[in-house]
């Protein structure tokens, strides 16, 4: 049997990896050169602490407050777009204290199912993998009401292990740093890794398993016959496959388009700066919660500050105040750390899958009988992305699923 996978990130290559393990003759096709995708450049968190969804209840005020500010953390930029209204309006009716108490349940089974998947590829991959958990920060009293009511809900779904720390147990944690902080959540079971190394690994390691990995191949259209998909068009030439997997990442929502499917999926765009051998270290992963910055040390001798969601087309130029704007976050909790954005910084932007409600979009559709949808992970890709790849093989080999996956229905907004 031929599978092919529409998509090379973490989402597509991890699907790859449990299908070629099951017997299935696979294929990947990516638009880019399956280099530098947002697989590569997040924070590297695995992390069942994520499991509330971007559609929460004060949102909408936000973005509109930050709305004017080149160096905000969160941004829409306003167009005439159909399929952007129409996620809009999807996510304005998700953006609620029962969808999100809905959700929480599901991300979290699904990024424990990624975890302990992530944790048997050791195995076979290096890539750095380190499960001393996460602080997330706070400063202001805000930030505290949040911190006691996340710490709460967690333990209300059973990651009771959560714990808020005071300013002077987050000093023990980071001795070496001076902290601008009242406190901080600790999710001592979150753990972390080096995408880049995770996804060359994984490339290498699919390629030597018999996996085509086809780049710069750019799916145009699909030949479609009796509710069944038989060809997908590409720039490169058609590929025929018995089933077809979309996990095309911010491309999906176009793919589906093109498919008559109602996915409302916009892109989402984040930007990352790795320092090597930098003054300036953590012990720990963090989270500055009013400024929305994550800083992950990573590899031995990286540190990674990324963060921001520009919800912007897919052709609209970065902006580079934006990195500025979250390098100046992390002064404002570390005053220690002085620095600025230099010309010859190599800053990293790529968009994230966002869905219209925070929940990723995973199963079969009803319109094709031989296609299935894993996509819209939004900021939690590399965190869902294993779990993700088990539950796609799961689907097409007939097996009884890990989890439920009736939230994730790809056509619950139809």
């Amino acid at each position: 049997m031929k599978v092919v996978i529409i998509g090379g990130g973490i989402i597509g290559l991890s699907s790859a990896l449990y299908l070629r393990r099951t017997g299935w003759d696979v294929v990947v096709a990516d638009k880019h050169d399956l280099e530098d995708n947002c697989s590569y450049g997040n924070a590297g968190y695995i992390c069942p602490s994520h499991f509330i969804p971007l559609a929460t209840p004060g949102i909408v005020i936000k973005a509109l407050k930050w709305m004017w500010n080149s160096k905000s953390p969160f941004y829409v930029q306003p167009r005439l777009d159909w399929q952007f209204f129409r996620w809009g309006w999807h996510f304005l009716q998700s953006a609620n204290a029962r969808k999100v108490n809905e959700a929480m349940i599901p991300l979290r089974d699904i990024a424990l199912l990624s975890q302990r998947e992530f944790e048997n590829w050791l195995h076979d991959f290096d890539f750095a993998y380190e499960k001393k958990g996460i602080l997330e920060y706070f400063h202001t009293e805000k930030g505290k009401e949040h911190a006691l009511q996340i710490v709460e809900k967690a333990h209300a779904i059973g990651l009771t292990e959560t714990k808020l720390l005071q300013v002077d147990e987050l000093r023990q944690k980071e001795p070496h740093v001076q902290i601008h902080a009242q406190g901080a959540v600790y999710f001592p079971f979150d753990a972390h890794c080096y995408p880049n190394k995770l996804m060359a690994q994984l490339k290498t390691f699919l390629k030597q398993q018999g996996v085509q990995l086809l780049p710069h191949t750019e799916v145009t259209g699909f030949c479609t016959e009796n509710g069944k998909i038989k060809k997908a068009e590409t720039n490169r030439g058609n590929l025929d496959a018995d089933e077809f997997i979309l996990a095309g990442g911010a491309h999906t929502g176009l793919l589906a388009q093109k498919l008559k499917l109602s996915i409302p999926l916009v892109p989402g765009r984040g930007y990352s700066l790795t320092i090597e051998n930098g003054e300036f270290r953590l012990n720990y992963p963090a989270i500055l919660y009013e400024k929305r910055v994550a800083i992950t040390p990573m590899n031995g001798n990286k540190m990674r500050f990324g963060g921001t969601m520009e919800i912007t087309s897919l052709n609209t130029p970065p902006r580079m105040k934006r990195m500025q704007g979250i390098l100046e976050s992390v002064t404002a909790y570390f005053p220690d750390f002085k620095r600025k954005l230099s010309e010859n910084d190599q800053v990293w932007y790529g968009f994230r899958p966002l869905s219209a409600d925070g929940l990723p979009y995973l199963g079969r559709v009803k319109k094709y009988k031989n296609l299935t949808v894993a996509s819209g992970h939004s900021m939690l890709g590399l965190s869902l992305g294993a779990g993700t790849g088990l539950l796609v093989s799961e689907i097409l080999n007939g097996k009884t699923l890990s989890m439920d996956i009736r939230p994730f229905d790809p056509d619950r907004f139809s």
